[in-house]
């Protein structure tokens, strides 16, 4: 016998069906509410760093780390070669200008200047044989001017003699003639003579002057060798420490190798690195301090090196005042360099969000603080603590500065 069989309602015979028709309905719908809305993200206040926009003096400056250098190193170099005798000051050292740092010894140069001092003690022997020849050539030579001025006056009184004779017709016209003519001619003779003389006596003088020149120039070129070996004692060049001397006993040296280092620590610099970003607003004569066991000291640029490494360029900087007692050569300290004068702004701390929004936007919490917003705002200057907010906050809003890395594209943060 049949069985008739109960036919099933439509929802029941179809209710898989339309449970999942209305999953999609309502996740389509949730989809588009939330595309057509901001989208929300809650989140742990605790886990927050919030700050409050103040109105302030702001100093715009760049916080560094600079080490500590000598204010000047010089190479100690041998001036003389030769082979290491004696080592007199180690390393370490602190030497004044002229101490000894080291002795060569250079035997085939001590023989040469020994060669050379014979050479000058027999050119001073044949020097002085000279001057004495030139000596007694021009004491011939005043004599025969005495003698030839002595002539001259004599000749010269004579003729007045027959000059009065012929007024007083002792002598003829002819006699006096003679005598004139004799007289004119003796004269010329005799200023001939006394201008030779003259010419040989300045000749003498001449050549006396030029030999006693050619014995200086001899004993300056002989000082200068004997120099050679007071070269072969190395000395301090300055007032400084030695930084290290790279010799042993019977080293061979050649004229002009560098034996060392010498630096100078009565003034510390320090040396740091800048970000290519300061280039055109760090400049010569710029003041800075450093901080150091909670004082300030002062410094300025004093060197600029504007070739770009890394995208860092160098500079160096010197105490203007006083100078941190236990200062050390290589030791580092934090430097802050003065971009300004303080200027009144609306400020805030730093944080993070400024690398995940650019300094374009920002969330910042409604009155009741328990929502954040994001905000559109335009940063200004800004120094390693803080940030200039130029438009789009007002004093006493709060701001979330930390955290945009986990906030992703949210609109709104609902605090908890």
């Amino acid at each position: 016998m049949d069985i008739q069989l109960k036919k099933k309602h439509p929802v029941v015979k179809y209710k898989y069906y339309i449970i999942t028709g209305v999953a999609v309905i309502a996740l389509v719908i949730y989809l588009l509410i939330a595309m057509g809305g901001p989208s929300k993200l809650r989140y742990d206040m605790e886990n927050l760093q919030i700050v409050e926009v103040t109105q302030g003096k702001f100093m715009e400056y760049i916080d560094l780390e600079g080490i500590a250098q000598p204010k000047m190193t010089i190479k100690v170099s041998c001036l003389e070669g030769g082979t290491v005798d004696s080592i007199v000051a180690e390393e370490g050292s602190m030497l004044k200008q002229g101490d000894i740092i080291l002795i060569l010894k250079n035997p085939e140069l001590q023989r040469q200047i020994n060669d050379e001092r014979d050479v000058l003690e027999r050119k001073k022997v044949e020097h002085e044989e000279k001057l004495l020849q030139m000596e007694r050539s021009t004491s011939a030579l005043r004599r025969n001017m005495l003698q030839t001025a002595y002539d001259l006056e004599e000749l010269t009184k004579k003729y007045k003699l027959d000059q009065e004779e012929y007024q007083f017709g002792i002598k003829s016209k002819a006699e006096l003639d003679l005598a004139s003519e004799q007289y004119n001619l003796k004269l010329k003779i005799t200023n001939m003579m006394l201008n030779e003389l003259r010419h040989d006596s300045l000749m003498n003088r001449m050549q006396a002057g030029r030999l006693e020149g050619d014995m200086e120039r001899e004993e300056k070129t002989f000082q200068r060798s004997r120099e050679k070996l007071n070269n072969l004692i190395v000395r301090a060049p300055i007032n400084g420490q030695l930084s290290f001397v790279s010799l042993a006993y019977g080293d061979k040296i050649n004229a002009g190798s560098t034996i060392g280092e010498q630096k100078v620590i009565d003034h510390l610099k320090l040396n740091t690195k800048v970000s290519e970003y300061y280039i055109d607003r760090v400049l010569i004569g710029l003041p800075a301090t450093v901080t150091y066991q909670n004082k300030k000291y002062q410094l300025k640029i004093t060197k600029l090196n504007p070739e770009i490494k890394e995208r860092m360029f160098e500079i160096d900087l010197m105490f203007t005042g006083e100078m941190p007692d236990n200062i050390r050569i290589g030791k580092t300290y934090r430097i802050q360099i003065e971009l300004g004068q303080p200027e009144d702004a609306l400020i805030i701390d730093k944080g993070n969000f400024y690398q995940n929004t650019g300094g374009q936007w920002i969330f910042k919490l409604d009155k009741s603080g328990k929502k954040a917003y994001r905000t559109n705002i335009t940063v200004g200057r800004q120094n390693p603590g803080q940030y200039e907010v130029v438009e789009g906050l007002s004093v006493g809003d709060k701001v979330i500065v930390s955290g945009y890395g986990q906030f992703g594209e949210a609109q709104e943060l609902v605090l908890k």
